[in-house]
């Protein structure tokens, strides 16, 4: 498995552009929350519980976070968590409204993401590697905490590897 360094640094090879990740910052989250909309509605059960198909994608994801970082794995988790709470409304509503924000949104989000791609000039990671699928959000996350100062040395071992942002 690939250290967190090398998955960001490498996700951040296609993300040099400050325009694509700002578009990043409102298109992945989107994705998420539409993903947790229409996952929620799969009903899974274990034994005498019931869980939904967004309640396992959370879970899995966060594990997979906590495996790279504790505590990026824990800050995700509890973003997640959050997206999660918003969905479970949606995923509650009748078949067609429920289809059509989670498909809406899906949608939305995905256009932000190629418009940031049209910016950058690149393709999305994810073409070349699928994990860029889950890196994406955890990216994003940590993007924003590099803007709040936060994590310093984790910044320059992904830009040491992904190279430096351009306007």
């Amino acid at each position: 498995m690939k250290t967190l360094q090398q998955q960001l640094g490498t996700y951040g090879l296609y993300h040099r552009s400050k325009r694509n990740v700002l578009t990043h910052f409102f298109g992945i989250p989107l994705i998420v929350f539409a993903v947790l909309c229409l996952l929620a509605r799969i009903q899974i059960p274990i034994g005498s519980l019931l869980i939904d198909g967004a309640q396992l994608f959370v879970f899995a994801s966060v594990v997979y976070y906590l495996m790279l970082s504790v505590s990026l794995g824990l800050i995700m988790g509890v973003l997640f968590t959050l997206l999660l709470l918003a969905a479970q409304p949606i995923a509650a509503m009748a078949f067609w409204p429920w289809l059509s924000i989670g498909v809406g949104v899906f949608v939305f989000g995905w256009v932000q993401q190629f418009i940031g791609h049209y910016y950058e000039g690149k393709k999305p990671a994810f073409v070349d590697d699928l994990i860029g699928l889950i890196i994406g959000p955890l990216y994003v996350t940590v993007e924003f905490l590099f803007l709040m100062g936060f994590y310093k040395t984790l910044e320059g071992e992904v830009n040491a590897i992904a190279g430096p942002a351009k306007a």
